[in-house]
């Protein structure tokens, strides 16, 4: 007995012991359960969630694509989700992968985010900057019943396992997935012992994916920033001066004090050498696709002003010959070739260069908005650097001027490059459309030159026929001119009966014969004052202008007094010589020296320099023949003014 109860401490003493080992296993072995079901746990979320993706992508986008409907944005509700599955199949395949390395799984999970990180960041960002517009395109769609439905019957065809509602339920995933990485990779890391070798790797990847969230909520913001800023605004004056007020005045005239600081060199700029660089290649872009923008214009200018003649349509009674050829040869141009090349030239470079210059509305505001934010900026830290501290908004402000510059510097670069792609297709597609018209053109010219008789001549004998051709058209339109001027007849000289020859020899003693000039036609007047005159009467003209400076009456002596000519600029049908009618039935048939009225003007129509016989005392006066000008009533014979 004794010897029993001396063995009973012994055992007791060797339980405890025992004990204590288990309590240190079990956290043990219940850390690596947690760890592995943390693991699993990640690997089967991102099974599903590309599974999920695949539906969004595949069926429901790929059914509603089917639909056509017109108001339905697929690329503002998908945005870049082809992007997102194609990272996130190569990302699951590589987690898959790790189930084979038993003990070196964490440390490939961690190089695998590791890996992943930077393409993760470069499509997460942009679906998540583009995903508030995504809820807006669906929130607007729930209030149109007809695309609601459409929506609604979609979701019950591809999808009616997962009971969604609406189009939200998948949008989300992509922003739900990318910040549950961090989260999860810290379940894992938490169930880790700090002694295993896997720890360090394991915390490089939780602080990589957090930093990678980081950087996307920044993107995030600044791209909100610059949504609010790059848009265009079209204000009438009376909406901009209803923004003014006591605050914006104030901030404007800080602005412009700034400026003119900077300018004259008083405050110092602050200078930044990378965005510099940038804002000046995009300014060249800008610059340059205004200028081809212009020139292409001008080009289509040109070439509808060669496309005004049309000689195709006009019937010049010739039936055969080279000009049959060419009337065929105009037609092709105008009806086939040029109708083709403008509708390629309009597909292929004028509505590309148009959303070119549209695109670059966005930047450009935001350049010029980040210079008015960098004027407060330099005020604010100015301030700052005084007083030690800015208040709320002063900080607002310059957060958003930081925002602003570091969304230019990152995404100017990728702009520029796109834009000039963009400029060198389209210069190149220009080009290729001239390269194309030229050998059209040439192939169907040459095809209409074989048809004509001097299609195969060779080169000099066919430049010897062309001179030889010009030089006999030249004769023939000299023996012309020279025939025409013999046989048209010299204006009729009309005889003078004696009591107009008195009255001429009064008025030649008076004005002198370089004033005399016989009326070709009659002339009613048709106001008081105004003479009425018959064809053949002698008169002298004294001025080109009534007493008011009215050049179409004119001061005249019939041999009576001094009366006023009315010259109808209606019946003349042009103006009045310096200002009075010339032109349509005023023409005049030069055969002597023109005459010329007092003050340097030219003859008045309706009236022609008096050419009389030269046995006349009063010859020597020019012979001018000037057309006739009518009127529309008649005047007491006497002075005044006559038409």
């Amino acid at each position: 007995m004794a010897s029993a109860r001396g063995a009973e401490p012994d055992a007791e003493d060797t339980a405890e012991p025992e004990e204590a080992i288990y309590e240190e296993v079990m956290p043990c072995e219940r850390m690596e359960l947690s760890q592995r079901l943390a693991v699993e746990e990640l690997i089967t979320t991102e099974a599903s969630y590309v599974h999920n993706i695949q539906l969004c992508v595949s069926d429901i986008r790929a059914h509603l694509q089917k639909k056509q409907l017109p108001d339905l944005d697929l690329e503002g509700l998908f945005s870049n989700t082809d992007d997102i599955l194609h990272v996130s199949r190569r990302f699951l395949k590589g987690l898959e992968a790790t189930a084979t390395q038993e003990h070196d799984q964490l440390l490939c999970i961690s190089a695998l985010f590791q890996e992943f990180k930077e393409e993760m960041e470069t499509v997460y960002k942009i679906y998540c900057a583009s995903y508030e517009r995504a809820l807006l395109l669906v929130e607007s769609y729930r209030k149109d019943p007809r695309l609601q439905e459409e929506i609604l019957e979609t979701l019950n065809v591809t999808v009616p396992h997962t009971g969604a509602s609406d189009l939200s339920f998948f949008l989300v995933m992509p922003v739900q997935r990318v910040t549950k990485y961090p989260l999860l990779l810290g379940k894992i890391l938490e169930n880790t012992p700090t002694s295993a070798s896997a720890y360090p790797a394991l915390q490089a990847a939780v602080r990589t994916m957090a930093q990678v969230n980081a950087n996307i909520n920044e993107y995030k913001r600044r791209r909100e920033v610059a949504t609010k800023y790059n848009k265009a605004e079209h204000l009438t004056l009376r909406d901009r001066f209803a923004r003014l007020n006591t605050h914006s005045i104030a901030k404007k005239t800080t602005r412009l004090s700034r400026l003119f600081m900077h300018e004259a060199g008083i405050v110092a700029k602050m200078e930044d050498r990378e965005y510099d660089d940038l804002e000046e290649k995009f300014q060249c872009v800008v610059s340059s696709v205004a200028v081809l923008k212009e020139n292409v214009a001008s080009y289509l200018g040109h070439l509808e002003a060669f496309l005004l003649p049309t000689p195709h349509k006009r019937e010049l009674q010739i039936n055969e010959g080279p000009v049959q050829q060419y009337r065929r040869f105009a037609e092709y141009l105008h009806c086939t070739v040029f109708p083709e090349f403008k509708r390629r030239l309009d597909r292929l470079v004028c509505q590309p260069l148009c959303s070119l210059s549209d695109m670059l509305v966005g930047p450009q505001q935001l350049v010029k908005k980040r210079l008015d934010k960098l004027l407060d900026y330099e005020e604010i830290q100015e301030r700052k650097s005084e007083m030690g501290t800015v208040t709320y908004d002063e900080e607002a402000a310059m957060n958003t001027y930081l925002a602003i510059n570091a969304l230019l510097v990152a995404e100017l670069p990728r702009f520029n490059q796109a834009a000039l792609q963009l400029l060198g297709q389209i210069l190149c597609s220009l080009s290729t459309l001239q390269r194309d018209l030229a050998a059209q053109i040439l192939h169907q010219a040459e095809k209409e030159l074989a048809q004509m008789p001097h299609g195969h001549m060779p080169l000099p004998s066919f430049w010897k026929m062309v001179e030889d051709t010009l030089q006999q058209s030249g004769a023939q339109l000299r023996t012309f001119c020279q025939t025409f001027e013999t046989v048209t007849p010299s204006p009729v000289t009309q005889p003078l009966n004696p009591a107009e020859e008195r009255k001429v020899l009064s008025l030649v003693s008076k004005h002198g014969p370089d004033k005399l000039y016989q009326v070709t036609s009659n002339i009613s007047g048709s106001k008081d004052l105004d003479l009425t005159l018959q064809r053949g009467q002698i008169v002298a003209l004294l001025q080109s202008v009534d007493t008011k400076g009215n050049t179409s009456r004119w001061l005249v002596d019939a041999g009576g007094g001094c009366r006023l000519l009315l010259c109808s600029q209606e019946s003349a049908g042009g103006e009045p010589p310096g200002g009075a009618a010339r032109g349509g039935a005023g023409a005049a048939r030069q055969e002597g020296e023109q005459g010329v009225e007092p003050g340097g003007g030219e003859q008045p129509e309706g009236l022609r320099t008096l050419q009389l016989p030269g046995d006349c005392p009063c010859a020597g006066a020019r012979g001018l023949e000037l057309a006739c000008v009518s009127a529309a009533s008649l005047a007491p014979r006497g002075t005044g003014f006559i038409g």
